[in-house]
């Protein structure tokens, strides 16, 4: 079903399952109206029960259809991520890792950065003061006390 948003007029469909959810839940809560929520500004478009009922008149047959086709093919889950293989010894001993190279000392002096290098270098300059119109026209500027 194609739905364009009330507030920010964007286009968007609602697919085969989320009219199939939305009617179940209508038809449950005996509600009027279904909230769909638009991609782009989050906002709810209220979408009347009988426009979805035209748009999906036999939801029930379909939904009976959909579980059906649920039970026979049910999403399978990603598998998990295999762990590292552990090496085998003759005693069962964890394998030693290879010797690191001492970390490089850490000079806890902070440096500066770029942003506040250039920040240092720029002279300060004084904002000129806000200027107003009259009524015939000429500008004039405002005194700061």
């Amino acid at each position: 079903m194609n739905i364009r948003c009330a507030f920010c007029q964007t286009p968007y469909t609602l697919s085969r399952v989320e009219m199939l959810d939305a009617l179940q839940e209508m038809d449950a809560q005996n509600l009027t109206h279904y909230d769909a929520h638009c991609p782009r500004c989050r906002r709810a478009t209220q979408i009347p029960r009988q426009r979805m009922e035209m748009a999906m008149p036999n939801w029930r047959d379909e939904l009976k259809e959909f579980e059906v086709e649920m039970k026979e093919h049910p999403q399978q889950e990603a598998p998990l991520p295999e762990s590292e293989p552990v090496a085998a010894t003759g005693q069962g001993a964890p394998v030693a890792q290879a010797e690191s190279k001492p970390a490089a000392k850490i000079d806890n002096e902070k440096k500066p950065t770029a942003k506040a290098k250039s920040a240092e270098k720029k002279p300060v300059t004084k904002k000129a003061p806000a200027r107003t119109t009259s009524s015939k026209g000429k500008k004039t500027t405002k005194k700061s006390k």
